[in-house]
């Protein structure tokens, strides 16, 4: 039988009130004493656990989504500041916290890290103020065997705990299990995870674990069966850097290394396996094969797993800039080298959304020229590309994973400078330009042309316009006429009459089955006659009266009816899009209202389209919803609507509401968009 794994790194579901419950069940021979302790420890962290609301983007087929999660954290400081998980809230583009008494915060992003999986939010109230903290208590003394409580927001509507007891204080993911990856990032690099069997449900990730003296001793963050908490002492410590800095400034030396190998008998030491080109292990002269056996004043001993994240702390611990002594045996040979490390980057640069060419980019790290075996970053790594988008659509087509380095001969050195190149490119444009772009494939060099800018929505195409019955009809089949007794009828029957219309007015009715018009007799007794009818009427001038031979019943009657000018059909209606909020709206048309039985003189402008993972889709809009308001102002028409939306998006409003009448049922709709810096 294969092995299954399966890792949790949950967003929040919810769950109602506070439970309180043993992995075993919570019966009555749990000790009373237990129970007490508890409740005494989640009593004094319940004040500072909050839920987590987090709207989040991920970035696929050239856009950025976003999409809604609940998670976990705890107040850690006075000041209101919130630890989480980076899978949480490390992508959050709003984050609105509550607490166990149902008060919202909304809050900021302090700082993230991916390498560790931890994240710090600052609450944000309306007026300053001081938060009841939770407080640290020192993870390594945890021990086998001792309880614990998770305490989180599980199953999402609002707080709970459940009990377990520590069952392993280094758990690691081993080589058959692979690694667990944030933005590139192994988090089992440096994270050795406090196991323990107090359930851990989707939505508890980033909620703290917590021993019987309500001490935070963990922050909780996957399920494997068992669940995983990082470290409070590690998780503390990240924290503490990213409430003062913003980010882990840590070092990098380039060393690849690994366990010892199972037939070296030496007690001291970790195996180099190799150095990263340019890097500074590289320049100081470590080889592949050495036996690191120091660093600085620290012996180095690595024969497990579990012994890699404390080594790798400790060489990511070192002060950036200042040499450290590294001693190796080489083929038994001690050896002294002098290593200068150098800060650390990200794995994976931030990406970011470019409309107007329909990608998702970003920068190259250090690590991804040294993978591809350039020279140079300059460039900007294609993440994901908008099917049918200007650079799908160009021939050759940029796809992802390719490098553009020039736009019309100017070099493209970065993320930012693309950005600065495509406003001058497209400002004042109403139609996309032609750019001649320098892409990168492998080891190929690319020229394509892309359109690059946002395409306007052409004016409708009008139909000319033909006379009309004003009325619908379907063919009276062979099948039809011999169930009503007359196998010989041939024509149309009529299906729908429109009303406050000539054809209403002249007494045409359902039912009847049109036999001729203008003593022209109707073939139709097949489907696939569908079109001989409006044909035939399309054929006649407008404002012509014809006379049709129709069968009512048993009764023939003669009924002159007036053609009318054709109304405009759906696709003719004038549209608006909003690249914003991503969402298209048109006029309504005679067949909206006459399909949905609206009055005449019904206003509002029709959802065309809601783009998935837009902020339309977020707040809840759909296609079909009748817009009747923006804030207070009610609608007439698409260039009434487009005007609203332009004050808004100039006035980069918090939170734009609607007001939409979807079937039967009127509702408010509130958007509450996260303005870019170049939204316009």
């Amino acid at each position: 039988m294969r092995n299954v794994r399966v890792v949790v790194l949950s967003g929040c579901v919810i769950f109602l009130g506070w439970l309180l419950a043993a992995s075993n069940g919570w019966g009555e021979t749990v000790p009373e004493s237990l129970r007490a302790s508890v409740e005494r420890a989640v009593a004094r962290v319940k004040p500072a656990l909050v839920q987590i609301h987090v709207v989040r983007t991920r970035y696929s087929e050239g856009r950025e989504l976003k999409y809604e999660a609940i998670g976990s954290g705890v107040v850690i400081a006075k000041e209101g500041y919130v630890i989480t998980n980076h899978h949480i809230a490390g992508r959050a583009t709003r984050l609105l916290c509550t607490f166990s008494n149902k008060e919202e915060i909304e809050a900021e992003l302090a700082g993230t890290d991916p390498l560790t999986d931890i994240a710090v939010l600052k609450l944000e109230p309306d007026e300053p103020r001081q938060f009841p903290v939770a407080e640290f208590g020192d993870s390594d003394a945890l021990y086998v065997g001792q309880h614990v409580l998770s305490m989180g927001c599980p199953m999402a509507l609002s707080h709970s705990v459940t009990l377990g007891i520590v069952s392993n204080t280094e758990m690691v993911m081993s080589d058959w299990q692979g690694a667990i990856t944030l933005e590139g990032e192994d988090i089992g690099a440096l994270v050795r995870w406090i196991a323990h069997d107090a359930e851990i449900y989707g939505g508890n990730s980033g909620g703290p674990l917590v021993n019987l003296e309500g001490e935070v001793i963990g922050v909780n963050e996957i399920r494997i069966g068992l669940g995983g908490a990082i470290p409070g002492n590690l998780a503390q410590a990240v924290a503490r850097e990213l409430i003062a800095e913003g980010k882990v400034r840590r070092s990098w030396l380039g060393l690849d290394v690994q366990p010892l190998l199972k037939r070296t008998k030496a007690e001291q030491g970790i195996l180099v396996r190799g150095t990263i080109n340019g890097s500074p292990a590289e320049e100081a002269g470590l080889e592949s094969g050495d036996r690191l056996i120091s660093v600085g004043d620290t012996m180095v001993y690595v024969r497990f797993p579990e012994e890699m994240p404390a080594f790798n702390r400790l060489v990511t611990s070192l002060p950036v800039g200042e040499p450290v002594e590294l001693a190796v045996l080489r083929n038994g040979e001690a050896m002294t080298f002098t290593v200068t490390p150098v800060e650390r980057e990200a794995v994976r640069p931030k990406q970011r959304e470019l409309k107007q060419w329909g990608i998702t980019a970003r920068n190259l790290s250090l690590m991804d020229v040294k993978e591809l075996k350039r020279e140079s970053r300059d460039g900007v790594l294609i993440t994901s590309v908008r099917p049918g988008g200007p650079a799908g659509e160009a021939k050759p087509s940029i796809t992802s994973q390719d490098i553009i380095v020039s736009v019309n001969g100017a070099p493209v050195p970065n993320l930012e400078a693309l950005h600065d190149l495509t406003a001058q490119i497209t400002e004042g444009k109403t139609e996309p330009t032609r750019v001649l772009t320098g892409f990168e494939r492998k080891s190929g060099d690319y020229l394509t042309v892309v359109r690059v800018g946002i395409q306007e929505l052409p004016d409708p195409a009008l139909e000319v316009k033909k006379a009309w019955l004003a009325a619908e009809t379907q063919v009276l089949t062979r099948d039809i006429a011999e169930s009503l007794g007359r196998p010989d009828l041939t024509g149309f029957r009529v299906t729908q009459v429109y009303p406050n219309t000539a054809a209403e007015e002249a007494g045409l009715d359902v039912g009847d089955v049109i036999m001729a018009v203008d003593d022209e007799k109707l073939t139709a007794s097949a489907p696939e006659h569908y079109e001989e009818l409006p044909t035939l009427v399309r054929q006649c001038k407008i404002g012509l009266t014809a006379e049709l031979a129709v069968l009512r019943g048993e009764e023939e009657l003669k009924i002159p009816v007036e053609l009318v000018r054709a109304p405009k059909i759906n696709r003719e209606m004038k549209k608006y899009r909003d690249e914003n909020f991503e969402f298209t709206v048109r006029n309504i048309s005679f067949f909206d209202k006459a399909r949905e039985k609206w009055p005449e003189d019904q206003h509002g402008v029709l959802l065309d389209e809601v783009k998935p993972g837009s902020w339309a889709a977020l707040g809840g809009l759909n296609v079909g919803d009748l817009v009747l308001e923006i804030e207070g102002t009610k609608l007439t028409d698409v260039d009434m609507f487009e005007k609203e939306m332009g004050a808004i998006t100039a006035a980069k409003a918090e939170n734009v509401v609607l007001c939409v009448l979807r079937g039967i049922h009127m509702m408010y709709v509130e958007l509450e968009p996260k303005w870019d810096e170049d939204d316009e």
